[in-house]
């Protein structure tokens, strides 16, 4: 019984497989840890392209709604470029 076990471990096609999957999961540039990592980052890209996507889409309805309603422009204009009216003053608040 020993000797039929001793004769598979060095039996040429049994080492050569061996040595071939160590190859493999260890040694090549395709191993199983960097697969693994690179299934991580795809993971996080397709988490950003979506995240990245809704924000698109709010933008744009944002857009629209600035083309479409003077009171949405309005208030953009104020908030982001300083605007006023000739009656108005208009105070900073800046925050350290």
């Amino acid at each position: 019984m020993f000797f039929r076990t001793f004769r598979f471990f060095v039996n040429k096609y049994t080492i050569v497989t061996a040595a071939f999957l160590v190859w493999m999961l260890f040694f090549d540039t395709n191993d199983y840890q960097s697969q693994r990592e690179r299934e991580e980052d795809l993971a996080h890209t397709k988490q950003d392209i979506a995240f990245l996507n809704k924000e698109i889409q709010g933008m744009e309805s944002d857009f629209h709604a600035l083309l479409k309603d003077p009171a949405v422009l309005e208030r953009y204009a104020r908030e982001h470029y300083r605007m006023k009216r000739d009656t108005e003053d208009l105070y900073v608040i800046e925050r350290k």
